[in-house]
This record gives C-alpha cells, structure tokens and sequence, in this order.
C-alpha cells in the first residue's frame, strides 16, 4: 500500500465519523493503573469475535453493572466471558503487578482468561504498547500486498510519521466500514 492510498483511506475513515479513534491511538499511553487495565481486558474479551459496534453496547452495560455492583451475567449471557471477566475482576491488582514486572509482555496477556494469540495484540495496543493486532481484516489487507500486518503497518507508519498502533486502527476501521 502506498502512502497516499493509505492517508487517502485516513481521510475516508475521519469523514465516516471514526476520527477521535485516530486521535485516541495516536496518543495511546501505557496504562498506569490496574483499573484502567481492567476496562481495556474487559473490552478486548467482550469484542473477540463480535461486530465493534454491537461490543460497545455490550461494554458499557457491563461497565454500568460494574459499577453498581450487579451481577455481570445480567448484563452480559456469555457465561465463559463473563466468568473470565469475575476473574480478573478479583485478580486485578496481581495481575497488574505481574504484567508491569514483565516488561509488559504481550506474550504475559496471552495467559489471561479467553485472550488468545490474536488478542493479545489487541489488548498490548489497548494497553498503551505500539504494536498490531493481527486480525482476519489485516491478514487479508496485508496479504494484498504481499507482506504481513506487522510488516505493512511498520512500512506506513514509517512513511507517515502514525504509530503503528494508529496505523492498524485506521486500516482496521477502513476494512469495518467495507472500505478495503
């Protein structure tokens, strides 16, 4: 991909209503709490495998059952995330503790409830780390042009100056909205 394809897919995505994602991937920060680390697990598990737009709603029923204190499941009936979730939940301070003692590891994230070897990408870039989550939107953009995400993403964010985080937001947005 070019760069001038590329930032002409950046204008698309900003005139579709998406760009304060730009704006949030770019000024990303290493999460500096165990809280702030719980609501970026939390999404990543409730948006594995579903529509964006559908895990928003869902997100923030959970976050509101959070915080009065009711029980998830009736905000959310996937019982094996919901549990993952109650798990961490009771965790959180250790878990934390563990994932900034590692370097914050993405590879570390892979070992929590119903994060995979997809999502740990997505939750790391969630986190604060500057790197791509390489989903099936990705894969097929990248292999497009005969490269990996990693690869692509690196190439474009060299060029433009974005994060590769915010490239893969931006690439991944495009390919939601049937862009790419």
């Amino acid at each position: 991909m070019k760069e001038v394809e590329f930032l002409a897919l950046r204008q698309k995505v900003i005139d579709a209503g998406y760009g304060d994602e730009i704006v949030w991937a770019e000024s990303c920060q290493i999460v500096d709490s165990p809280e702030a680390f719980l609501r970026e697990y939390i999404w990543v598990v409730i948006s594995s495998g579903i529509k964006n737009q559908v895990a928003g709603i869902i997100y923030r029923r959970v976050i509101k059952a959070m915080d009065y204190g009711a029980p998830l499941i009736e905000a959310f009936k996937h019982k094996g995330k919901v549990e993952a979730i109650n798990q961490v939940i009771k965790q959180i301070q250790g878990i934390y503790q563990e994932w900034k003692q590692s370097k914050y590891s993405i590879d570390y994230l892979a070992s929590l409830p119903f994060i995979g070897n997809i999502t740990k990408y997505h939750l790391a870039r969630n986190l604060g780390l500057d790197c791509v989550k390489p989903d099936r939107h990705l894969v097929r953009i990248s292999q497009n042009y005969c490269t990996t995400p990693n690869e692509l993403c690196k190439k474009l964010s060299w060029a433009t100056g974005y994060r590769i985080g915010t490239v893969d937001v931006i690439l991944w947005r495009a390919a939601n909205l049937g862009m790419v």
